[in-house]
């Protein structure tokens, strides 16, 4: 919560966590967010698929960010997740004025894609 003249500003946790879902969507490499079970049924039901994957905790001048994701197939993973925790950090700090201190990354699975496509063609065509 920041202090203007003659009030203060309070940003929600869920317009971090857009602006977090929404950079994390737009990193090369990443092929979506995970959510849980129970996370992935309550964001289709509530309409928040943007902040599938997406947990974070505001404070008054400083958020924490979570974020579960699925890797494309043949990318360097811990070059991928730097560069998530970059923009996602940019972005937030741009857009909000907190001060983002951690942008924590799990890595929940592999997306293979066109290389699975590729493969089941190869082995039809045998």
């Amino acid at each position: 919560m920041a202090d203007l003249q003659g009030g203060t500003l309070r940003i929600a946790d869920d317009v971090v966590a857009v602006i977090a879902g929404f950079a994390a969507s737009k990193t090369n490499g990443i092929a979506s967010m995970s959510g849980g079970m129970a996370e992935g049924l309550a964001k289709r039901v509530s309409g928040k698929n943007i902040t599938r994957g997406v947990n974070v905790q505001v404070g008054k001048l400083e958020a924490a960010i979570d974020l579960r994701v699925i890797v494309e197939y043949g990318v360097k993973i811990d070059e991928v997740c730097r560069n998530l925790q970059q923009r996602v950090k940019e972005a937030v700090e741009m857009m909000t004025g907190l001060k983002v201190v951690e942008v924590n990354i799990k890595v929940d699975g592999v997306e293979l894609g066109e290389f699975h496509d590729s493969k089941a063609a190869e082995n039809k065509i045998k």
